[in-house]
């Protein structure tokens, strides 16, 4: 009987897919930290690149990355 195949974590695809939205954006770890302060998050670039290098990050800082972004829309799916 064959197996299910494994799905990455959470962690790893909701990191891969911010990742994918900043590299579309043409956006660097250092932009998005600048946008993010009109956001109300105090980022840097080293505190991102950790947040998606470990994957755990709140959801308030997805959903401002993404806005950021100018993201309109995330499909679940595309996670």
């Amino acid at each position: 009987m064959a197996g299910k195949t494994k799905r990455p974590s959470w962690e790893d695809r909701v990191s891969r897919h911010l990742k994918a939205e900043l590299k579309r954006s043409g956006v660097t770890y250092e932009e998005l930290a600048e946008k993010l302060k009109k956001h109300d998050h105090d980022e840097t670039k080293a505190s991102i690149a950790a947040k998606l290098g470990r994957g755990t990050f709140p959801a308030t800082f997805f959903v401002a990355s993404l806005t950021a972004l100018g993201v309109e829309n995330v499909r679940l799916g595309d996670i």
